[in-house]
């Protein structure tokens, strides 16, 4: 299928593309399973829906009808999306070790089954939000967790997770993917349980959880935008790391939107983008990214496609964009330093990326031809999901501080 690929001067990659004719919307985020796992994230204590946030000035500025914008920093107080996954998938396997069906929170976490589970052990590798989703899951059911982090990571993301209750959070001397294949060897070598939200041939299960974990937040959004008279929006801006979350959100939309499923953009870093390098290569099989892998984008970074999610977002998405740090930062500022009477969204550095990239959208004259393709006019509703809050406070100061000097 052809398909066209920018380069804008500041740096931006765009690969423009239409839906694969004849794709077929993951069977494992049909809507009637994600009405069960989002019954059950119901049952945890401290569940409620994260807002959505409207932005009637920002759409006013960048010319189009309405934007919304999901606050993921509200979940289970942890600031960020990933305890949806950490807690569904933890139970899950904990449920799997006990030979019971998942049901309510409340039914697996008693103290009979605390004690029959109490020498359970996880393992993780995370840049930051995954680990302490997993750490809190864990702590939760009595249960210990050992946390693996790569190099270049901010102390405070690793001091958050010690703060939940891990056991041990370790700073590697590798990038991402090394660190998850270090801590994947740890859990073989003591017969610990590994959940990682990518996937490798013989490692699926458990990713395949942590993705229908994240299921709930889209749903929440669709009923949340139905509210709001919207019946569906007409483009999302979705970001990836390993791209657990982007096929999540997007395999659950295609499920429930069917033929109105809005035109998605996958946004990534352009240091270490896999879903853009993929799509660039173009021969329907999962790559690695060739980058650097340096990017403020610390929830991004990470190398290789997770083959869990890796069809859907090959099939449904309308765009891959590469993105620059300065796109991330800008969507930051859009959201921290609101238009007029628009609501504050606190987004960090792996949240904000999409709003960025919708502005840089709605304002590059080289991107036009993608503003175009996306269908991105004056009465289009964009739906982008922050998917973290500040979660590095001296770069989320530095960033506010330099666009409050711009303005």
């Amino acid at each position: 299928m052809e398909r066209k690929i920018t380069w804008t001067k500041n740096g931006i990659g765009v690969i423009e593309k239409e839906k694969t004719v004849g794709a077929v919307p993951p069977d494992f985020l049909a809507e009637d399973v994600v009405e069960c796992i989002a019954a059950f994230h119901a049952s945890v204590p401290g569940y409620e829906a994260t807002p959505l946030a409207e932005l009637p000035e920002l759409a006013k500025k960048l010319g189009v009808g309405r934007i919304f914008v999901k606050d993921e920093s509200k979940r289970f107080g942890l600031n960020a999306f990933k305890g949806l996954g950490g807690i569904y998938a933890v139970s899950k396997v904990i449920c799997e070790k006990l030979g019971v069906p998942l049901t309510s929170f409340e039914e697996i976490c008693t103290e009979e089954n605390k004690e029959k589970i109490k020498d359970m052990v996880f393992i993780t590798a995370t840049d930051g939000n995954h680990g302490k989703g997993v750490a809190w899951a864990a702590r939760k059911f009595g249960c210990k967790a050992y946390v693996y982090m790569p190099k270049g990571t901010v102390e405070c993301r690793a001091e958050a997770i010690r703060e939940i209750g891990a056991e041990e959070v370790l700073v590697t001397d590798c990038f991402y993917d090394d660190t998850v294949r270090m801590a994947d060897e740890r859990a073989r070598k003591n017969g610990w349980t590994m959940v990682q939200d990518t996937a490798w041939e013989g490692y699926m299960d458990i990713p395949t959880y942590i993705v229908q974990g994240y299921s709930t937040l889209a749903k929440e959004a669709a009923q949340q935008l139905e509210e709001a008279g919207v019946s569906a929006p007409d483009v999302l801006f979705l970001q990836a790391g390993v791209g657990a979350f982007a096929g999540g959100v997007l395999g659950y939309f295609a499920n429930h939107y069917g033929e109105k499923l809005p035109k998605t953009v996958i946004a990534e870093p352009d240091t270490v983008a896999c879903i853009f390098e993929s799509a660039r290569v173009n021969d329907g099989n999962p790559h690695p990214s060739t980058g650097s892998c340096e990017t403020v984008m610390a929830g991004l970074n990470c190398a290789e496609p997770c083959l869990v999610t890796y069809p859907t977002l090959r099939d449904f998405p309308a765009a891959y964009a590469a993105c620059p740090d300065f796109v991330t930062e800008q969507g930051m500022a859009a959201l921290g330093l609101p238009q007029g009477s628009d609501p504050v969204v606190v987004s960090g550095e792996s949240g904000a990326v999409g709003v960025g990239l919708l502005w840089e959208i709605m304002t590059n004259a080289e991107l036009a031809e993608l503003r175009a393709h996306l269908g991105l006019k004056e009465d289009a509703v964009v739906l982008c999901i922050s998917t973290e809050g500040n979660t590095d406070p001296d770069h989320y100061k530095e960033v506010m501080e330099t666009y409050k000097n711009r303005s």
